[in-house]
C-alpha cells in the first residue's frame, strides 16, 4: 500500500505489522504505516502458556497489533497481539481494504494523467491527510456530504475527474434492519385492512419496503444511512401497525426482528 503515516504511533492504536524475526521469547515486526520496527514480548502473543511461539507467528505474516508502549526518546515501540479482539481484526482488515480501494482510484487517475501513482498519491495525500485520517474518509465525505475536493485543496486540473471516479466507485454507506411481520385477523374486511395497513407502513419512508412471504407473513426491510435513522423508521412502522391492530380483539400482529449478523 502507498498509505504512510509520519512520526510515531500512539498508545492504543491498532496497526498492521509484518513479522520480520521470531525469537525464543519475542517477535520483531515492521509497522507498515509508519515504516518502523516494533517488538512483541512473548507475554503479549496470546493468553496462557506458550510452548512454541511459532505456533502463533511466522516470518512474513501480516498481523494486526495494538500499540501498548511508545518511547519517544529511543523510538522503541512495544505492541501486543493478544490484546486485539476478533472484531477489531475484522474492522482493521476492512479498513485496509477500503483504503486500498481509495488508492486504486488514484492509481487509475494517474494512468489517465500519465503520471506516476506514487507521485500523485503523495500530492493528494499531502492535501487531504492533515484533515482526514485516511484517504477513504475524504472520499466518503465526497460521496456522503458532497464535499468538493478542489475546495479541500486538490489540484483543480484533476479534482473534478477524481470526484467523478470516487462517486462512481464508492457507494454511500448504509445499514439494514430486517424482520418479519406476522398478521392474523378474523375481521370481516381483514384482507383489505391488512393490505391498506402495509401500504401505510411503506409510506412511512422510501427506505422501508415490504414483501409478501405467504401465510400472513411479510418481510420488512429498512435501509438507511445509519442505525439511528433506521431505528427511527422502524419505530414509526410499528406505530402504524399498533394503531391499526393493537386494540382489535379480532386481529393481532407480531414483528420478529432478523437483522443480519457480522
Amino acid at each position: 500500500m502507498l498509505f504512510k503515516k509520519y512520526g510515531l504511533p500512539e498508545e492504543g492504536e491498532l496497526i498492521f505489522c509484518t513479522v520480520t524475526n521470531v525469537q525464543y521469547n519475542s517477535v520483531f515486526v515492521k509497522i507498515e504505516a509508519y515504516n518502523k520496527s516494533g517488538l512483541i514480548h512473548i507475554s503479549e502473543i496470546s493468553p496462557g502458556r506458550i510452548r512454541n511461539i511459532r505456533d502463533y507467528v511466522k516470518e512474513g505474516k501480516m498481523i494486526v497489533c495494538k500499540v501498548i508502549k511508545v518511547d519517544s526518546k529511543s523510538g522503541n515501540i512495544d505492541v501486543s497481539l493478544r490484546r486485539v479482539t476478533e472484531m477489531q481484526k475484522r474492522q482493521k482488515t476492512d479498513e485496509r481494504k477500503q483504503e486500498q480501494k481509495a488508492e486504486n482510484i488514484l492509481e487509475s487517475l494517474a494512468v489517465e494523467l500519465k503520471r506516476k501513482p506514487e507521485e500523485l498519491y503523495l500530492e493528494v495525500s499531502k492535501v487531504l491527510l492533515p484533515d482526514y485520517e485516511m484517504l477513504q474518509y475524504a472520499f466518503e465525505d465526497v460521496v456522503e456530504n458532497n464535499v468538493s475536493l478542489e475546495k479541500l485543496g486538490v489540484n483543480k486540473t484533476y479534482a473534478k475527474k477524481l470526484e467523478d471516479s470516487v462517486r462512481e466507485k464508492i457507494k454511500p454507506k448504509s445499514v439494514s434492519i430486517q424482520g418479519v411481520i406476522r398478521i392474523k385477523t378474523y375481521s370481516e374486511d381483514g384482507v383489505g385492512r391488512v393490505k391498506k395497513t402495509l401500504m401505510d407502513v411503506e409510506k412511512v419512508s422510501k427506505n422501508a419496503s415490504i414483501k409478501y412471504l405467504g401465510a400472513g407473513n411479510h418481510s420488512l426491510i429498512i435501509d438507511a444511512k445509519d442505525y439511528k435513522e433506521a431505528e427511527a423508521i422502524l419505530k414509526s412502522c410499528i406505530e402504524v401497525l399498533n394503531k391499526e391492530f393493537d386494540d382489535d380483539k379480532n386481529s393481532e400482529f407480531i414483528f420478529e426482528r432478523k437483522d443480519k449478523k457480522d
